[in-house]
């Protein structure tokens, strides 16, 4: 079975080795017809420490490594400095 893969945006960066990801997603209410926007927060493991906070990350499902970790940082693009 495939992983899923997730984008969002590194909300903190203040752990060992783990970023978390706010992950962003729109739907249409069933009721009232309005495209609604939820988050969502993923703890992602990020194994040399180079995500920071505003990164742009893909995350990709995996075995559990600890009570909350249970996504890996797959790829990611740095914030752009101006």
């Amino acid at each position: 079975m495939p992983k899923r893969v997730l984008q969002g945006v590194v909300v903190s960066d203040k752990q060992d080795k783990t970023v978390v990801v706010r992950v962003e997603r729109r739907f249409t209410h069933p009721e009232m017809k309005k495209t609604v926007r939820s988050a969502k927060k993923y703890y992602a493991h990020d194994e040399t420490n180079q995500y920071e906070v505003d990164d742009i990350v893909w995350i990709e499902e995996r075995r559990p490594l600890s009570k909350l970790k249970r996504w890996e940082v797959i790829r990611g693009e740095k914030k752009k400095v101006v």
